[in-house]
């Protein structure tokens, strides 16, 4: 197994500081990763508190039974923060939970195990899964697809400027052999694009693309915070960090409409109260300052966006 690096939790002060912490608060870690936002939380937490992390990987849940298992604040769950609703309904929770978090990166573990297969700079098996023991693999879905498909994914989640070009070098490439490791799918990705940005691995999009693909990312987030509402209490907080373009996108426009209320047609004379908004934005978006990122590189995208639901 590959060394893996040191989870450093992206805006950690900040985003515990957003879900205002109470002491017999009830709160939701729905990406556990390394519990660096976890560990954090349960600093702030009296003894009446609760805990619950979610996550997809296996690994994660293991790491987070040996490190706060003996913890009685604290369970964590094997599952999607897709499943919100579910967990909360199981842990009797529903629509009392002072604060959910939500921190949409992949953690260093998960990027710097080769046999993870997320990562263009190490060689292992083609894999990008979160959860290994579900779903279709990188690989299992590249020998599969077809180049109009590959190429749907690589532009929609990657905005990979030459998606064609790349998809049929995919293609044409897995005619000759398999394409079965990230190494392999690195060099083709790399010899097709033709136009390569600077300070940025020509296979940077196209790892990011089909990775989001394979593990529902953005559909799962669309899943979350359709039922997120549901499991929170009146004034409990919703803490969501992105990393990509496509993820605040749709978070900023979630908590933007949901603190606008109801739709009425134009002309219709309606007071607040009647729009029913369901959240109130709390601040502008919270980014990493200088700091954080000369520190932590892989911090240099994140932005918080922080809301709290209304009666």
């Amino acid at each position: 197994m590959t060394e893996i690096t040191t989870h450093r939790p992206v805006l950690l002060e900040e985003a515990v500081t957003a879900l205002n912490i109470t002491a017999e608060g009830i709160y939701i870690d729905g990406t556990f990763g390394r519990g660096g936002h976890s560990r954090r939380i349960l600093k702030v937490l009296g003894e009446r508190g609760r805990l619950i992390g979610i996550d997809k990987d296996p690994q994660a849940i293991v790491h987070g039974r040996e490190q706060l298992g003996g913890d009685a604040r604290f369970t964590i769950v094997q599952q999607s923060f897709a499943m919100i609703a579910q967990v909360a309904q199981n842990a009797g929770v529903a629509g009392r939970v002072d604060g959910v978090l939500l921190d949409l990166g992949v953690s260093s573990p998960q990027l710097d195990q080769a046999e993870r297969g997320f990562s263009f700079l190490q060689d292992g098996p083609l894999d990008m899964r979160m959860d290994p023991n579900s779903g279709m693999s990188a690989a299992q879905w590249l020998a599969a697809a077809t180049d109009k498909e590959i190429a749907d994914v690589l532009k929609r989640y990657g905005d990979a400027r030459h998606a064609r070009r790349i998809a049929r070098a995919i293609v044409a490439a897995r005619q000759v052999e398999p394409i079965l490791t990230t190494g392999r799918l690195a060099e083709i990705v790399s010899a097709a694009n033709p136009a390569w940005e600077k300070g940025k691995h020509p296979a940077t999009r196209s790892f990011q693309a089909i990775r989001i693909f394979i593990n529902r990312e953005l559909d799962d987030l669309q899943q979350f915070l359709g039922q997120v509402l549901e499991v929170l209490r009146p004034g409990g907080r919703l803490a969501v960090i992105s990393f990509h373009s496509l993820e605040d996108r749709i978070v900023k426009r979630f908590m933007r409409d949901q603190a606008k209320g109801d739709r009425f047609p134009a002309g219709v004379p309606v007071t607040q109260a009647q729009l029913q908004p369901r959240l109130k934005l709390l601040g502008k978006a919270i980014r990493p300052g200088a700091d954080e990122t000369e520190s932590n590189p892989r911090a240099r995208s994140a932005v918080l966006r922080v809301a709290e639901r209304l009666a």
